[in-house]
Parts: C-alpha cells; structure tokens; sequence
C-alpha cells in the first residue's frame, strides 16, 4: 500500500484542529449522533470487513464476528446508552473550609487524537479507541497496521465514506507514516502494539508533553493449580491459545501447572484442541494463519529448546503453525524469553505455589494473570503478584466486560479503556470551585486575623 505523505497528514490536521475549535464535537447529540452513524457504517460494511479478515489472518467469520465486530458493536451501543449519564458535570463534596462554594468535574475532550493500531486484531483495535474518542467528543486520526492490507483498505473506505477528514481522518503505510505522525502534535496518543514500539511513542510523544495511552503486552501467565476444575482448565487454555493463532495480547503465554496434575493438563489441552479443529487442524475453516512470515521465522525459532508433547507441524507456505504443546521448559529458554504471541503453549513445573510466584514476579508486569483453582487459594495469588487485568478459572473474558478498565500496568502499558474507561482516556477531568459573591468570608485574607480560628477549622 501506498504510504500517506507528510502533506495529507498536516492536511488533516490542520482541518481537525479547526474543526475542534468550532465547539461542535463537544455537542452531545452530535456524538449521539455519530456513534450511531458509525454503527451502520460498521453492519454495511460487515461482509466486506469479515472477508478481509479471512484474507489477511484467515479468520472465521464466526471468530472475525465475535472477537472483532461484535466487540466494537457492543461498546458502541454501551456508550450510546451511557454518554448522556457519563458527560455530565459531577458533583463533588466539598470541605467545611471552602464554604459557601461548591465542587464539580467538568469531562471535556481532550482535542485531536491519533489511533494508531495493530495487526492482530486489525478492526477492533483500531475501532474500539475510536469509540471513546467520538463519545468524548475529541476528533481522530487513525493509522491501521500495514501488515492486514486488505483490512486496512476496507477501513479506509467505511471511514471515508462515514466522515468527513475534517472529524475522522485515516492514513495509510508503513512505519514511516507512524514516523512522520509521531513527529507532530496531538491532544492524545492511543497506540495499541508490543512494548518496544511503545517506546518510542512515549518518547515522540514526550517532546509535545502528549499524554499516552499503551496498549502493550508482554507473557501472561497461567497458573494451573492441583485443586483446579481440569476439564475446565483445559478446555479454556486451549480455547485462549488457539484464538486468532495465539497472536492475541491476553492470550496465556505459558502455563504453570502443579507437578500433581501437569501431566494429566496436558494431555487434556490437546484433546481439547482437537475437540475444536480435529485432527486435521492445518484445513480446518476455524484456525488463523500467522500474520507474515517474519512472524512465522520467529515462533518456529522458539521450538529450539523444551520437549513437544503435541503439534509442532508447520508450513511455511501457508504460514501455518499447528497448536503445540512444549513441556520440560526452563525459565532461561528462548520460548520463556519473548513474548511468543503465536499458537504455542509452553509448560512449566511448580511444586509449591510461592516457586511460580516468585519467577512470575522476576518478569515484567504482564497485562493479564490467570488462575484455576479454588477461589479461597486465588486471592492470596492476586495480592502477591501484579498485572492489567486477569481472571480465576477462565482466560481473557475479562475483555468482555464493559464495566471493567481495560489496559496494561509498567512494561504491558499504562492507560485504561473500554466502557466509561474510554470515555475517560480522551476527556480531560476538570476540576472546577463555583464560589458566590453574596458573602466575602474574611479567614483567608492577609494579615490573616482570625489564624487561630483557622488553625481549629481546618
């Protein structure tokens, strides 16, 4: 695809900056207006945006549905149903000291936004921000990845054809459009991508003062314990690492299972795998294909080291890499070394709970955590260690929840999103003291006469 030039993009912004000066996104109806606007534009496009996905990833139309479309559907018609609620001024106390004034928070937009997404999930992720950023009331650029053409080329024309430049824009290429973006200045930037390149959006964005919204990853672990549902367990690991090929950032990474039960897991996953796909998973309709085959070098190099209990199969033709299962891992192999973000599951080996806590805690923040087992053991394991989000006894349907923060914590992101989240992350909290003029109270004023009556007040 052709790369957006430097002209377009101070083009667009230049419109979205005096578009945004018109007051008119601030309106309510408007983004009442446009969120329903942008659900049509979402169900007209609907075929075209699911076959896109089944070109570039090799998506379902049933996984392309659910965990893409459905998604940014159902957070739109929660912000439609919320936004008059959320934009309100909101009443705040205020302390006897202040009397007679009074306290509130103002929620404004932040101005111009940039969204710039990833590849995995191509359409939710560069979509489901863009929510929060008409529902707040901001304008926004928008930058799909590069590596889902086809995706990107359909949401550039449902975009197009939806709204004006001037209120959304969309730019297309390679890293040196995100190069030429990050050099100029917006109100909000709200990336979605691995930990690296949220670094150097940071520092781009550092230079304007920009506040950040990252969206990262990192190795989400799973820890399997000797009191867990296993059937369960099973199904939902397999379930959660074979979505999207495992290219999902809240995929487990790896699992710690109990030296009880690993083996007994184990066999489990890989009967779940095949209840889903069959035997034959390469010609099943329901499993994705790597994004390119740099993606594909990479996850094949990580099959270096450990024992493959199931899977291993691949084709580079395709970019197909079978779900595999790789047991007597170590915590210095290359597998445990990287984000893997493909359809392999490495497993380690605890025999007390504090040995997996203590290695998870060595690593980086992850941006989810999961756990099976009994519930009373799961609270104890959430307090000692840290992520963005997680769950007990399920994987990654955490995300569904609307009323739940979504984001990242140290090295996995910073920022939180979906439902009233997004409202927030491009609004601006105004704190605002409303004081009469009816009385002057004199307590405050040099040469501070009353002090000692000040001093007991406060």
């Amino acid at each position: 695809m052709e790369d957006s030039s430097i002209d377009l993009i101070k083009e667009i912004l230049l419109k979205q900056r005096t578009y945004f000066a018109s007051q008119k996104t601030k309106d309510i109806k408007f983004r009442i207006e446009n969120l329903k606007k942008f659900r049509s534009a979402i169900l007209k496009y609907e075929k075209k945006i699911s076959d896109a996905l089944w070109k570039d990833l090799h998506k379902s139309y049933e996984e392309a549905y659910l965990t893409e479309i459905y998604i940014v559907l159902s957070e739109i018609d929660y912000h439609i149903k919320n936004l008059k609620q959320w934009a309100k001024p909101e009443k705040i106390s205020t302390p006897i000291v202040l009397f007679p004034s009074s306290s509130k928070i103002i929620y404004e937009p932040l101005g111009v936004s940039l969204i710039i997404a990833p590849w995995n999930y191509p359409f939710q992720l560069l979509m489901n921000p863009l929510v929060g950023a008409i529902s707040s009331g901001c304008t926004a650029v928008l930058k799909p990845s590069p590596y889902t053409p086809t995706v990107a080329e359909v949401m550039k024309e449902m975009i197009t054809e939806t709204f004006d430049q001037k209120y959304i824009g969309i730019v297309q290429g390679s890293r040196k459009v995100n190069e030429l973006l990050l050099s100029e200045r917006f109100d909000l930037i709200f990336y979605t991508g691995s930990p690296g390149v949220g670094k150097v959006v940071m520092k781009a964005a550092a230079e304007h003062l920009t506040p950040v919204v990252l969206e990262l990853g990192g190795k989400s672990p799973c820890i399997v314990d000797e009191t867990a549902d296993l059937d369960i367990a099973a199904k939902r690991i397999a379930w959660g690492k074979t979505i999207n090929a495992g290219q999902t950032c809240i995929a487990p990474d790896y699992v710690y299972a109990h030296k009880n039960i690993k083996e007994e897991l184990i066999v489990k996953i890989a009967e779940n795998i095949e209840k889903m796909y069959g035997k034959d998973i390469q010609h099943s309709k329901f499993f994705p294909r790597i994004v390119n085959q740099q993606a594909f070098d990479r996850i094949v190099g990580l099959f270096q080291k450990g024992t493959i209990r199931y899977g291993g199969f691949t084709d580079s033709k395709e970019l197909y890499i079978s779900p595999t299962i790789i047991d007597d891992v170590l915590p210095d192999y290359p597998v445990m070394n990287q984000e893997i973000f493909g359809p392999v599951l490495p497993v380690l080996t605890y025999a007390h709970i504090d040995e997996a806590i203590n290695s998870i805690n060595t690593s980086e923040k992850p941006l989810a955590f999961y756990y099976f087992g009994n519930k009373s053991k799961a609270k104890p394991i959430f307090e000692k260690t840290s992520s963005g989000g997680g769950c007990i006894n399920d994987i990654i349907m955490h995300i569904v929840n609307h009323n739940l923060p979504f984001g990242g914590v140290g090295n996995s992101g910073t920022g939180k999103y979906h439902g009233r989240a997004s409202f927030l992350a491009f609004s601006n909290s105004r704190s605002v003291v409303s004081t009469p003029t009816w009385i002057d109270l004199p307590l405050r004023y040099v040469p501070f006469k009353y002090f000692n009556l000040i001093k007991r007040i406060i």
